[in-house]
């Protein structure tokens, strides 16, 4: 089947109806994405910005042994942390990481959804999924109120992660396990 001509797909696209409601949360945004990511088990730990890098060395104290954090990771972000890092590792590293941490590129607070698109300081694709344990940090500016807004923040030809909570599956006779296809274990905080 040939290609159809740009301008027949550009007015295809245009002509799609988008008279749906955009937008179901005006107020408590952050409240709200709080409580979802916290339904799917998550560590939701929300903090000012003076205190993110003490949160940041703190959560990783509790973590003990080698974590792999983006080359391109603000170095204010882990400025307190005496654990062992690991800047930008390579993915035969990756394995023997006690955990990773990451920015994120938005985040939508009817969902509880965090969007990796690798971009700064979030690293690789496979940062984010092969340590059992994964932090990101989620800046208030970061969460949309809802999924229209929060897509039109994002470029589509970016590889892009949705995060709902820590990996789960219940493919295995109906058992809920964690872990199989991304982190076990997952802590956000959102720094206000």
């Amino acid at each position: 089947m040939p290609a159809r001509p740009a301008a027949e797909v550009a007015a295809d696209y245009a002509a799609i109806d988008r008279g749906y409601l955009r937008r179901h949360h005006e107020d408590g945004v952050l409240d709200l994405f709080a409580e979802r990511v916290a339904d799917y088990r998550a560590t939701v730990l929300r903090v000012p910005a003076a205190e993110l890098a003490a949160t940041v060395a703190e959560r990783l104290a509790a973590r003990p042994g080698v974590h792999g954090v983006p080359a391109d990771l603000p170095e204010e972000w882990t400025s307190r942390v005496t654990a062992d890092l690991a800047r930008g590792p390579d993915a035969a590293a990756l394995d023997g990481l006690a955990g990773a941490v990451t920015g994120c590129a938005a985040a939508i607070a009817e969902t509880g959804t965090i969007v990796l698109d690798h971009g700064p300081a979030q690293g690789p694709r496979a940062l984010s999924l092969v340590p059992d344990y994964h932090l990101i940090v989620v800046l208030a500016g970061q969460v949309a109120p809802d999924v229209p807004e929060a897509l039109e923040r994002l470029d589509p030809h970016r590889p892009l992660t949705f995060v709902s909570g820590p990996s789960a599956t219940s493919d295995i006779e109906l058992s809920r396990v964690e872990g199989v296809h991304g982190p076990r274990n997952l802590e956000v905080v959102i720094s206000e």
